[in-house]
């Protein structure tokens, strides 16, 4: 008997086959970032739009609101140079009611009722100044200060030392201590002595 030939096993050259031909992990993985590098720069342009856009938007809104807050800003400026002086000129009116009232009466009032009239109203507009800040500079007696007081001229005196206030023409005003108008005094000067004339 002789041997017939061994027939090659089909399955085992099948399964080589298979096995040269199924992609290893390291293949698999060649594969892929091929495929993702064929993707990749779509893909990177439209995250990099998109991310694009969310900034732009993110901008937009910020530029809106800075816009927003600086309009409301020169809005509270403008009413606060508008109506500063609300408050002042209602407490105002109540002296302006006073003087008007007194003039209604005056032709029927005599000149003790005048003047104590006069008197209340002006008593009543000091009271609305001092609420806002402004008080009197009135420096009778005290040592004369170019910054408080303007000298019109000098005077011997010896009720008061020489260089102090010796009477005030006109009071001064100051409003939360910055000097509104200065008061007009005349300063003492140094009395002659009686000696001056022998």
């Amino acid at each position: 008997m002789s041997a017939e030939p061994k027939r090659p096993d089909t399955k085992a050259g099948e399964s080589a086959a298979e096995t040269d031909a199924k992609p290893t992990p390291e293949t698999a993985a060649d594969e892929s970032s091929a495929a993702a590098a064929e993707e990749s720069p779509e893909a990177a342009l439209a995250e990099a739009r998109s991310k694009a856009d969310e900034n732009w938007n993110l901008y937009l809104r910020a530029a809106a609101e800075v816009e927003n807050i600086r309009k409301r800003a020169t809005r509270d400026v403008e009413n606060a140079h508008r109506f500063a002086l609300e408050s002042f000129g209602r407490e105002l009116l109540t002296v302006v009611d006073s003087l008007e009232m007194g003039l209604a009466a005056a032709a029927d009032a005599d000149a003790e009722a005048l003047r104590a009239g006069s008197e209340a109203t002006c008593k009543l507009l000091k009271t609305t100044l001092e609420r806002f800040g402004v008080t009197e500079v009135d420096p009778e007696g005290e040592p004369f200060d170019p910054e408080l007081h303007e000298a019109i001229s000098m005077m011997p005196s010896e009720k008061v030392e020489p260089g102090s206030v010796a009477q005030v023409v006109q009071k001064g005003y100051s409003l939360n201590g910055r000097l509104l108008r200065p008061a007009m005094v005349i300063v003492a000067a140094e009395a002659p002595s009686g000696d001056a004339g022998d």
